[in-house]
C-alpha cells in the first residue's frame, strides 16, 4: 500500500536536503566516492547502444554521470535539493528538474534512453510509484542502473550518524518483485558492499574503496560468497557479515507499452 500523500509530502520535506546537508552542498570539497563501484557493475554492462537522453534520479553535481560524457547529447536530473546547480559536466549540458512531491516526473513517455539511479529510492517513500515512472519514461529496449542499501540500516528512533532521517533499505526481495512487477527486465544482480571489509580497508587504505576496481572485484567476490547471511536487520553480530547493497541491470523490452498510473 502506498503512504497517504501528506505522508509523502512530509517526508520529502525532510529528506529535501538530507544528502546536501551531509557535506555535499559544497562543491570545492565535495568528491565522488563510487566511479569504479558503478563501472563495473553498472556502465561495463551496458550494450554499445545510442543513447541521446539520460537522466540521473539524485545525481546531485552529476559526477556519477561522467562515464557517459561523450556518448549522449542531453543529460536531466532529477534532484530535490536547491543545493545543486551545474550546468554542465565536461562541457555536456545538463537540466535540473525538481521532483513533485508525489513522485510524477516530468518527461514525456518513452523520452529517456538511460535512467541512472544510485543510492537514491530508498529515500522515498512511494518507491513502486516512482518504479512506474521510470518504466513510463523509458524508451524500449533501453536501460536501468541502479544501486540501493538493501538491510535497515539501523533505528529510525535515534539519530543514525551518517544518514538522513528517514532513509531505509529496501529489502533484496521486495527490490526484486517491484522491478519485475513493473515490467523491467533484470539482466544483471550482484551483491555489493560487504560492510565489514569496506569498513576496514577505509581506515587502513589511502583511496576510496569504491574508486578502486582492484578493492571493488574484491568486495564482488567476497559478498557474493557472503549471500547465504544476507538478512535484512542484524540481531546478532555475526549477521552483520555481509553484503548491504544491490546492483541492478534493468531494461525496458522491445514490446513493453507504456504503463499511464
Amino acid at each position: 500500500m502506498e503512504p497517504l500523500l501528506e505522508e509523502v509530502a512530509l517526508w520529502f520535506e525532510q529528506e529535501k536536503e538530507g544528502y546536501s546537508s551531509l557535506g555535499a552542498a559544497d562543491r570545492s570539497s565535495y568528491r565522488y566516492v563510487y566511479h569504479a563501484l558503478n563501472q563495473y557493475h553498472g556502465y561495463a554492462n551496458l550494450p554499445d547502444i545510442s543513447t541521446t537522453h539520460v537522466l540521473g534520479l539524485g545525481s546531485a553535481w552529476g559526477d556519477e554521470l561522467l562515464p557517459l560524457v561523450g556518448r549522449v547529447q542531453r543529460v536531466t536530473i532529477l534532484d530535490p535539493s536547491l543545493k545543486f546547480s551545474d550546468t554542465n559536466i565536461d562541457d555536456l549540458p545538463i537540466t535540473y528538474q525538481q521532483p513533485n512531491v508525489n513522485g510524477r516526473i516530468d518527461l514525456s513517455e518513452s523520452s529517456v534512453d538511460l535512467v541512472v539511479c544510485f543510492g537514491v529510492l530508498h529515500h522515498i517513500p512511494n518507491v513502486s510509484f516512482v518504479f512506474s515512472e521510470i518504466f513510463r519514461g523509458l524508451r524500449p529496449g533501453r536501460y536501468v542502473l541502479m544501486r540501493e542499501p538493501i538491510v535497515s540500516m539501523g533505528d529510525w528512533r535515534h539519530v543514525r550518524p551518517g544518514l538522513t532521517k528517514n532513509e531505509r533499505g529496501i529489502p533484496l526481495p521486495i527490490l526484486r518483485k517491484q522491478l519485475i512487477e513493473v515490467g523491467l527486465q533484470i539482466h544483471r544482480e550482484a551483491l555489493v558492499d560487504f560492510a565489514p571489509l569496506t569498513r576496514i580497508l577505509a581506515r587502513w587504505v589511502r583511496q576510496d574503496v569504491f574508486n578502486s576496481m582492484r578493492l571493488v572485484k574484491i568486495d564482488a567476490l567476497i559478498s557474493k560468497l557472503a549471500r547465504w547471511n544476507l538478512r535484512y536487520h542484524a540481531v546478532w553480530p555475526w549477521q552483520k557479515f555481509r553484503p548491504t547493497s544491490a546492483f541492478f541491470v534493468c531494461s525496458k523490452p522491445d514490446s513493453a507499452k507504456d504503463l499511464t498510473p
